[in-house]
């Protein structure tokens, strides 16, 4: 697929930015993130506790880091907002050429805090 075939580069030209809303370890890790930025225009993203939790169970990618921060003595708590912090500051990384090159405009990672 062509960038003018691609539906998500036409939204764009349509002034929408697109913004995906979930995020986890795998994503970023494989290099998927990396790919949506690149490949299809991505512009931000955006996760909330539901979509972490979803993550964290769903998969075993966060398995080593919650052993080492248990073993570290930290509570349920710390250990979400360790997780939490590394992944959207990964993901924000990721999303910093995108900042620069629309001055602040874009290129941001969204997290919603715990209720």
């Amino acid at each position: 697929m062509t960038m003018s075939d691609n539906p998500l580069f036409k939204l764009q030209k349509l002034g929408q930015s697109v913004w995906m809303d979930y995020i986890d370890r795998q994503m970023i890790n494989s290099g998927e993130l990396q790919r949506l930025i690149e490949d299809d225009g991505l512009k931000g993203v955006t996760s909330n506790p539901a979509i972490f939790e979803k993550a964290i169970a769903g998969s075993r990618d966060y398995d080593y880091a919650i052993r080492a921060l248990a073993l570290a003595g930290k509570t349920t708590e710390e250990i979400y907002q360790a997780l939490t912090v590394e992944d959207v500051q990964r993901a924000a990384d990721l999303l910093r050429p995108v900042y620069d090159r629309l001055d602040g405009k874009d290129g941001f990672v969204s997290l919603k805090e715990k209720s």
